[in-house]
């Protein structure tokens, strides 16, 4: 991907937050008229094409409706919600959702991959890894535990410090964001680590989360398996034809 490209993405996620900025402070209520692409343009000082990309992910998050031959709508605000279709930091989600976003680095550790690890991220053999157990809350309350395992050549050079804080802005910072992802949901019940961890009672429903996250080279960079408290996040995924 060029620098263009990678340049062109940013100003995306820029346009994208602040509409959001839009919604969530009230200055686009529920069923207000967005103002055309081009007045878009002109406030961000981006091309109509970005505009466009910034647009089209609202939409498809659920907070903007098109209706043709009238405009682009506001149809819901920002809330605990995370869209199963796209990669997204939970840091900036928890965030987005008007709750003040923690971290806790619980353990990180450079460690042999295991035979599975090595074919589900597609490692040569006796490769390393990093591991990283980490705990998120919102507003103080614990919401998502996971383990994150990163092939130990792509952040060889990071310090585990650097994990305190989202994983995909830290790989991005090294020139390899993640821009795709495979997960699978499974209802899990807490077992007494869990439990402990999340601030839940044993027996618990849980939402576990598998997922495999590809860089722009479509190799796997991140296999993470993520435990979520039910009723903190609504889990959507939006299915296309």
């Amino acid at each position: 991907m060029s620098k263009v490209a990678t340049s062109r993405g940013s100003r995306v996620e820029e346009v994208r937050l602040g509409l959001l900025t839009d919604l969530t402070s009230g200055a686009l209520p529920v069923g207000a008229k967005l103002v055309n692409e081009i007045e878009l343009a002109t406030r961000f000082t981006v091309s109509r094409l970005t505009v466009r990309e910034a647009v089209s992910a609202l939409v498809t998050a659920g907070y903007l409706e098109r209706r043709h031959g009238s405009g682009t709508y506001v149809v819901g605000l920002p809330g605990p919600r995370h869209a199963l279709d796209a990669t997204l930091s939970y840091t900036r989600m928890i965030a987005q959702a008007g709750m003040k976003p923690g971290l806790q680095l619980l353990d990180v550790q450079t460690r042999a991959a295991t035979r599975q690890e090595t074919h589900d991220l597609d490692l040569k053999p006796h490769e390393s890894v990093r591991q990283l157990e980490r705990l998120r809350t919102a507003d103080g309350r614990a919401v998502v535990y996971s383990v994150d395992i990163v092939p130990e050549r792509f952040v060889a050079n990071v310090a585990d410090k650097r994990f305190k804080r989202s994983l995909y802005d830290v790989l991005a910072s090294i020139d390899e964001p993640v821009v795709s992802a495979n997960a699978m949901l499974l209802p899990v019940i807490a077992d007494g680590h869990l439990a402990a961890l999340l601030d839940v009672k044993v027996g618990s429903a849980l939402q576990r989360i598998n997922e495999v996250d590809f860089n722009r080279g479509g190799h796997p960079i991140v296999l993470s398996t993520e435990w979520h408290v039910p009723g903190i996040f609504e889990l959507r995924v939006n299915r296309r034809p």
